[in-house]
């Protein structure tokens, strides 16, 4: 897995305003069904994960993992982040090339 391209993609997506961050707000958006992917950190701790990967399942919502949460959060040029949903098809089906 490259991390400069899926980081410079996910941080464009940012800058286009197709990405939120955080666990609740995710959790919103992944219920709405506007949520295409979302990326979950490693370190994330076992009820944020399991919460989150449970909402992925029922809503089928693909869910990919990366490194740590320092890297989720200097890809969009923020402080370190958990979750981060991605709400536009195309963003999401090339996030998920890269990440795979």
């Amino acid at each position: 897995m490259t991390n400069n391209q899926w980081m410079s993609l996910l941080g464009l997506a940012n800058r286009a305003r197709k990405i939120i961050s955080g666990e609740e707000l995710s959790v919103k958006e992944i219920r709405s069904g506007k949520a295409k992917l979302v990326l979950l950190s490693a370190d994330a701790s076992a009820n944020t994960t399991k919460k989150i990967t449970d909402k992925c399942k029922f809503y089928e919502v693909p869910c990919k993992y990366v490194e740590d949460r320092f890297l989720l959060g200097q890809a969009i040029g923020k402080e370190a982040r958990v979750v981060v949903a991605v709400l536009d098809v195309g963003f999401a089906k090339k996030l998920i090339t890269l990440l795979d």
